[in-house]
């Protein structure tokens, strides 16, 4: 470990799969309260029209009063800093919406000062009105300038807890050329060397994968959690499932789901599998006697189990511990 202050981890929760409800739709709030998914955004940003925007906020505003949330986490992703709704949105949340709210998403984030600015909106309302919950900071990074900014960006607030990903608005940014919003491009291949028939394989490549390892790079570095962001096609549950293991793997906790038909895709890929859990307790098994015996080291059919070993059991038997007990409930 580098001999530098120790980073600040975000509380442990569980982000396998975060819903997005419209502002505008408020006959949705109770479905989503109802869903398995583990995190609710209720959307004042891209899923309302400019028209709405008021409204919206005002919906979101009555439902963390009203409505039996359960366990999960609460987010309402605002307006960006670049709109004449984001302070409104910010103060309407904080000195009207009760203790409810987990946090706020950020969206468009392209520099530090982006999230400070909202942190001191955050910071001073809460103590106006005398808030005692904390509330979260959670940005997403959708632009080539957040990108190049991330590792100033996840420093900028005690506040945050995330970084995610928003592949459509990043694409547009760097100037893509490409609609999909997650997923593949056909154009975007390689081609082999001809074989003795002269013939060429075409491999695709993955065009968000650079971002995606860069944000869970960055995220990981400064304590925070990365999460993939949306997978336009929701009629494509095989196209979801692909892209979510490959960010999985990069390191993501978890992914947005824009339909409800999503939630138990991200729920499923998201969640350790057994034979991980099996085998990450019993190398905490294993560890523990060793340690009673008086060593440093032990093995696992034939495999050394060291510290490393230790702190990659640790991680996924304390996300399965959370998965049982939000299960249970």
């Amino acid at each position: 470990m580098s001999f530098t202050p120790v980073v600040r981890r975000t509380p442990p929760r569980l982000y396998r799969s975060k819903l997005f409800v419209p502002g505008s739709r408020p006959q949705l709030f109770e479905k989503a309260a109802a869903s398995a998914a583990d995190v609710l955004c209720l959307d004042l940003e891209d899923a309302v029209a400019p028209a709405d925007k008021d409204k919206a906020r005002d919906n979101i505003v009555s439902a963390l009063k009203e409505i039996d949330f359960g366990r999960k986490l609460i987010t309402v992703r605002i307006n960006g800093l670049d709109t004449h709704w984001c302070y409104r949105d910010v103060l309407a949340l904080i000195e009207q919406g009760g203790e409810r709210l987990d946090a706020i998403m950020i969206p468009k984030v392209g520099c530090a000062a982006d999230v400070y600015a909202i942190d001191m909106l955050v910071t001073q309302a809460s103590v106006a009105v005398g808030r005692k919950k904390r509330i979260g900071l959670e940005v997403i990074i959708e632009t080539a300038l957040g990108l190049g900014n991330i590792d100033e960006i996840a420093q900028a607030s005690g506040r945050l807890e995330s970084l995610h990903f928003g592949s459509a608005d990043y694409a547009a940014s760097q100037g893509m050329r490409t609609t999909n919003i997650g997923g593949g491009n056909v154009d975007y291949v390689m081609l082999t060397d001809p074989d003795v028939n002269g013939g060429r394989a075409r491999h695709w490549n993955d065009l968000w994968h650079y971002p995606l390892f860069r944000m869970c790079q960055a995220a990981r570095a400064h304590g925070l959690v990365p999460i993939d962001g949306p997978f336009g096609d929701y009629s494509d549950g095989e196209g979801f499932r692909a892209q979510a293991m490959r960010t999985a793997i990069l390191g993501c906790e978890g992914k947005w789901a824009i339909h409800p038909n999503q939630v138990a895709l991200a729920n499923e890929i998201f969640t350790p599998p057994q034979k991980e859990v099996a085998r990450a307790e019993a190398i905490l098994s294993a560890m523990k006697e060793a340690q009673e015996k008086g060593l440093g080291a032990a093995t696992l059919n034939g495999v050394l189990i060291d510290a490393a070993s230790i702190r990659q059991a640790q991680v996924i038997v304390e996300q399965m511990a959370m998965i049982r007990e939000q299960s249970s409930c």
